[in-house]
């Protein structure tokens, strides 16, 4: 199977199909292998009864016991080679099912990976979770077709041609009624893919509210809105349960006609052997290998119904999984470099400059519109920002994220213990931008980020430090503990410039004070900006500026802009009315 860390390869994004067969020329000699193995052990089955013919014609009938023993004998040694053919096939096709598995898991988290913070902006959380949680599961399992379909296919040509030799009626009701058989069940698979297509979409959409639901209980429940989003799920959750009983309903009778069908079909070719056997054209002998044969065919038919049911679900798996490979990150068209040097970053949308070296707040009215100035100056989206006076979106990409981090107040923080989330490995997937890697945090620089912080008490106040278990998005802890977690990541990146968004809002004003006071020390010297409304962070930044819609309104001390401006007076004051 597939290593850990090897190389997945390039999947095959052209459609559903394609992708399965990307899968399947991964692993050639596997594939190979699990034809072979599944051919050879469904044509012995149908050994079995040619050579209960000849015990029963050349030993049984004329009394002759060595012979009947002979027979006997290759009967036992065919039986015993074709458990262990089958021990083997079994065995193999497990490895090629599990090869599927993880190297769509692979390349869906490498997809993921790529596309960074575009992600989220790309599909929703729903989507990739379904393809995590169900869709590479049903992938794998339509490779099936590759050990048991193929030789499905060799056993019916091999019964097909023993049925000649024993009867050209038979052989050519056999010849014909297999592929009539599969004809039948052909219109349930189509209708199969469909309704599992509107399924799969509908799942995806309701486990994103499921997610969405986990992340704002607390919120919705304290404004009193738990109920109506709950009747509201309980509707969705009520329309994806008919829909699946609709995939039930389809699925019910494709499974019941590959069993029903062969087993009907059996009872037809048995009736016109005894017919034969009564009639003299077979002997006994045959009349036993006719009744074998067609049994045996019984497994290669359910097979090939089995197969296509896979297929159906696999094909649709994998038209959400080539859905996903196709969604591009952002377009970096860039081929400047970055500003050898610290440089002002520039936002002419709205006016405002972060000048190198200082500490810059922004203060709106409405934090929607300092976001937005953060987002453009990352190059998080589209803008006319400059650093240095060359256009953002002329510098390349890595280089703009290797010097510019955005820190999100809401980013994500993943589940292990408390140091892994902290530094998994230095400027490795901290924020929405980081740094590359630049090799392990040492113990020094781990506790003056978690100091700088103010997070060095959650490290102490948790059983086993910093090797205390988190769970997802740390929500065995407080909002405040979790943003001054946030913080310290940004602040063990050490980017250039740092760009955080409210990285306060949820603090009281004791750790909000020296949060502030430990940020500006931290940061003494490098490019800072933050977004806030807290005088007791605004009055440690460099420069305020503030924003009125949007635009730059007024730029100063906090001291001067309490003095000088009424609007910014009262947003500070935390007056509103007067604010707007």
């Amino acid at each position: 199977m597939i290593d850990a860390y090897e190389d997945p390869g390039t999947p095959d994004v052209r459609g559903g199909w394609r992708y399965l067969w990307w899968l399947v020329r991964c692993q050639p000699g596997r594939s190979v292998a699990g034809a072979l193995l599944g051919s050879s052990w469904m044509v012995l089955l149908a050994a079995t009864p040619y050579l209960m013919a000849k015990a029963i014609d050349e030993g049984l009938e004329p009394g002759d016991w060595g012979a009947l023993a002979g027979w006997s004998f290759a009967l036992f040694a065919v039986g015993s080679f074709n458990a262990w053919l089958s021990i083997m096939r079994h065995r193999t096709m497990t490895r090629v099912r599990m090869d599927a598995n993880f190297r769509t898991v692979k390349v869906v988290v490498g997809q993921a990976v790529r596309l960074g913070a575009a992600l989220s902006r790309r599909t929703g959380a729903g989507e990739v979770v379904t393809i995590g949680v169900g869709d590479v599961q049903t992938i794998a399992g339509a490779l099936t077709v590759v050990g048991p379909g193929v030789g499905a296919c060799v056993a019916y040509l091999t019964v097909a041609a023993l049925l000649v030799s024993v009867s050209a009626v038979l052989a050519a009701v056999v010849l014909l009624g297999i592929p009539a058989i599969v004809v039948l069940v052909g219109p349930f698979l189509s209708r199969l893919q469909g309704t599992e297509t509107e399924y799969r979409n509908r799942q995806g959409v309701l486990t994103a509210r499921i997610a969405d639901l986990a992340g704002g209980l607390r919120v919705l429940n304290g404004l009193g809105g738990k109920s109506l989003v709950a009747d509201a799920f309980h509707r969705d959750s009520q329309r994806l349960r008919a829909q699946g009983y609709r995939v039930g309903a389809v699925t019910s009778w494709v499974q019941a006609l590959g069993v029903g069908l062969p087993t009907l079909f059996l009872a037809v070719v048995t009736w016109l052997a005894a017919r034969l056997a009564a009639e003299g054209d077979i002997t006994v002998g045959e009349l036993v290998a006719v009744y074998g044969y067609v049994a045996v065919l019984v497994g290669p038919v359910a097979f090939w119904v089995e197969c296509g049911y896979q297929l159906s679900r696999g094909v649709v798996a994998a038209r959400r999984v080539v859905r996903f490979l196709r969604l591009e990150p952002m377009e970096d068209r860039g081929t400047r470099d970055a500003p050898a040097e610290p440089s002002v970053l520039h936002d002419p949308e709205s006016g405002v400059s972060l000048l190198p070296g200082r500490m810059t707040a922004l203060a709106s009215a409405h934090p929607a519109d300092t976001a937005a100035v953060l987002d453009r100056l990352a190059r998080y989206t589209p803008s006319r920002a400059t650093w240095g006076g060359v256009p953002l979106d002329e510098i390349r990409l890595p280089q703009i994220r290797e010097h510019i981090l955005l820190a999100d107040h809401e980013a994500d923080l993943f589940a292990g213990n408390l140091r892994d989330v902290i530094a998994p490995h230095r400027g490795a997937g901290l924020c929405r931008s980081a740094a590359p890697p630049r090799g392990a945090t040492s113990h020094d620089e781990l506790a003056a980020a978690l100091h700088a912080a103010v997070a060095d008490d959650i490290a102490q106040a948790l059983p086993n430090g910093l090797d205390s278990p988190m769970d997802a998005q740390a929500r065995n802890l407080s909002g405040g503990q979790r943003q001054r977690i946030r913080l310290t990541r940004a602040l063990l990146a050490d980017p250039e410039i740092l760009l955080a968004v409210e990285p306060t809002s949820a603090l009281d004003a004791h750790t909000e004070a020296l949060v502030a006071k430990r940020l500006r020390a931290a940061r003494e010297g490098r490019t800072t900006a933050v977004t806030t409304t807290s005088p007791l962070v605004l009055d440690h930044a460099d420069t305020v500026l503030y924003l009125v819609d949007g635009k730059l309104a007024a730029s100063g001390t906090h001291q001067r802009l309490l003095t000088e401006e009424p609007g910014y007076r009262a947003l500070v004051a935390r007056d509103v009315e007067v604010a707007q």
